[in-house]
C-alpha cells in the first residue's frame, strides 16, 4: 500500500490538533517545507490556503457545539481559537449567512423536535443513489455531527440485523453524468472521508465508459485502500475523458463492514501536470505459452 501523500500526513497533523490549534509555521515544518513553498504545494492540492482550512475546520467545530451543547458563544469562540466573540461572529456569518446565537436558535430547536433518528432518516441524498452487490446491509444518510465544512456530510454504513455484510459484501453511494461537456479533458474528483471501524476497504471511486458500456478508464482506490478509524482527510481520483466517452460515474465504495462519511466533495478540470490515477485494465497477452509444468 503506498505511504499517504505528506498532504495527506499534514491534514491529519492539523485534525489531532484542531483544538490545541497549530499555525502554518508548524505544519509547514511538519512537511519539511518552508511556509511558502507548503503554502503554495497545499493550496494547488487541497483548493483552499491551510490557513482558511483551519478557520473552516473550527468555524464547523463550532456549529457542531451551537446545535449539540449548551455551551456559552463566548467559551466556543475561545475554544476555536477566536481571540474575540466579535470576531467569532464576523467569521460565523460570513459562512454560515447567520450570527451564531440566530443560527443555535433556529437549528438547535429544528434538530430537538425531529429527534437524532429522524434526522439521519431525512430524505435519500439528492442526485445520488445507492447501488452494489449487497445494498441491502447498508445504510446511507447525512449526518449533522460528522462533519468536515458546512452543516452536514454524507454518509455509508453497513448495518447488522438478519443479514450481516460478509466478505465480498459492498455498496456504493454514486451518481452518473453525461461526458459531453469533458471530453478530450483531463478530470479530478476529490474531497475529504473519514471513516470508523472498516475492515476490508473504502474509497472513491470514479469511471468512464463509452456508449456500449466498455470501461475507458477506471479507479476504485484498490491500490491505496482506506481501511480501519481514520479520521478526516483528503483523497483523489484524476482520469482523462476520452473523445469516445459517453458516461462518466462518481462515487464512494464501502467494501465488508464499517462507516464512511465524505463531506466537501469536488469535480473539477485539470491540466496535464496533474498525474492520472488510472488503473491498467487491460491484460498483456504473452507470445508463447509459459510455466506449463506448473513447477514455478
Amino acid at each position: 500500500m503506498p505511504e499517504p501523500s505528506i498532504i495527506q500526513k499534514s491534514i491529519a497533523f492539523m485534525e489531532e490538533r484542531l483544538k490545541e490549534g497549530v499555525s502554518m509555521e508548524e505544519v509547514a515544518a511538519y512537511a519539511g517545507y518552508s511556509p511558502y513553498h507548503f503554502h503554495r504545494k497545499f493550496l494547488k492540492e487541497v483548493g483552499v490556503s491551510i490557513s482558511e482550512y483551519m478557520r473552516k475546520r473550527r468555524l464547523t467545530e463550532a456549529s457542531r457545539c451551537l446545535l449539540h451543547t449548551n455551551a456559552p458563544i463566548i467559551d466556543i469562540a475561545f475554544s476555536c481559537h477566536f481571540e474575540s466573540q466579535e470576531a467569532f461572529t464576523r467569521a460565523f456569518k460570513q459562512l454560515y449567512g447567520l450570527p451564531p446565537g440566530r443560527f443555535r436558535k433556529l437549528f438547535a430547536t429544528y434538530f430537538e423536535q425531529k429527534g437524532e433518528d429522524a434526522v439521519e432518516m431525512i430524505s435519500p441524498i439528492n442526485g445520488w443513489f445507492l447501488s452494489g452487490g449487497q445494498p441491502a446491509n447498508y445504510e446511507v444518510g447525512r449526518d449533522d455531527k460528522e462533519i468536515h465544512e458546512g452543516n452536514r456530510s454524507a454518509y455509508l454504513t453497513s448495518i447488522s440485523g438478519t443479514s450481516y455484510p460478509s466478505e465480498g459484501d459492498f455498496a456504493t453511494l454514486m451518481q452518473q453524468f453525461k461526458a459531453v461537456n469533458y471530453l478530450d479533458k483531463r478530470v479530478r474528483l476529490s474531497g475529504f472521508i473519514k471513516t470508523e471501524h472498516v475492515e476490508s476497504y473504502a474509497g472513491m471511486w470514479m469511471r468512464v465508459d463509452n456508449a456500449q458500456g466498455e470501461v475507458l478508464q477506471f479507479d476504485n482506490m484498490s491500490d491505496r485502500k482506506i481501511t480501519g478509524t481514520q479520521n478526516w482527510n483528503h483523497y483523489s481520483i484524476v482520469l482523462d475523458v476520452p473523445d469516445t466517452a459517453s458516461v462518466i460515474s462518481i462515487g464512494t465504495i464501502l467494501s465488508g463492514v464499517g462507516k464512511v462519511w465524505m463531506d466537501a466533495f469536488q469535480f473539477d478540470i485539470v491540466d496535464e501536470h496533474v498525474p492520472t490515477t488510472n488503473m491498467n485494465l487491460h491484460i498483456e497477452v504473452r507470445e508463447e505459452p509459459m510455466n506449463l509444468s506448473f513447477d514455478e
